[in-house]
């Protein structure tokens, strides 16, 4: 059962697109920070609802946008062949902004939160997207031609997994190098545990201890900066 509703609301070319908005108590308060949850490369599912059911309970105003638009892979190759479609700068730059837009209607600061597909896309929104005020990426870095790491000028927090194939401990440390180099202080954090350790429905990855740490992180950092 989810606290949240379907929305509808407009990206900054004038078309509409949809989301999943879950709010504190269950009403918009224009008191309350926001944030946006971006999906994995499966969809915008049970597991990112209540992700963002997770976000509304802790007094955010909490927007998942559908980049799929309604679709949800069932399995990887499903998956990859969706995220492989998506239109990554149209996700960004009229996605996830018209997402950050809707929240600053409703209240204060906003700050994005992606997993998997959605942290590369969370670094994308850090570098591109005006209006964000802090980002938190899980396992999850864009091509540097699209979003160089160094471009970040917003407080940004990362949670990376030690045995990660795709997002790599390697290109972790590149990230953070860069990073260090521009003079920035990102807040980087690495788990001894698999890639989508924070997804509990994939018990085959799924790592409590990393993942319960990561969300007291995630919302002290974002406590911290978008009070």
């Amino acid at each position: 059962m989810h606290n949240g509703t379907s929305v509808s609301f407009k990206r900054p070319d004038g078309s509409s697109t949809s989301g999943y908005l879950a709010l504190p108590g269950g009403v918009a308060n224009s008191g309350k920070p926001g944030v946006v949850v971006i999906q994995e490369w499966w969809g915008l599912n049970d597991h990112i609802r209540v992700v963002a059911d997770r976000f509304a309970a802790a007094g955010y105003n909490a927007l998942a946008p559908d980049l799929y638009e309604g679709r949800v892979a069932n399995n990887a190759d499903e998956a990859s062949h969706m995220m492989n479609g998506l239109d990554f700068p149209g996700a960004t730059h009229q996605d996830i902004r018209g997402a950050v837009e809707h929240l600053r209607t409703l209240g204060g600061k906003v700050g994005v939160v992606g997993f998997c597909m959605g942290g590369a896309l969370t670094i994308a929104a850090a570098v591109h997207v005006p209006g964000v005020d802090a980002a938190v990426c899980f396992y999850g870095i864009p091509p540097a031609e699209f979003a160089a790491p160094a471009d970040i000028k917003i407080p940004f927090q990362g949670h990376f997994a030690s045995r990660d194939d795709w997002c790599t401990p390697a290109a972790v440390d590149a990230l953070e190098t860069a990073m260090v180099r521009a003079k920035l202080s990102p807040d980087i954090h690495r788990y001894e545990a698999d890639h989508a350790f924070f997804n509990n429905t994939r018990p085959e990855v799924f790592d409590t201890a990393a993942a319960n740490l990561a969300w007291q992180r995630t919302l002290a950092f974002f406590g911290q900066h978008l009070a």
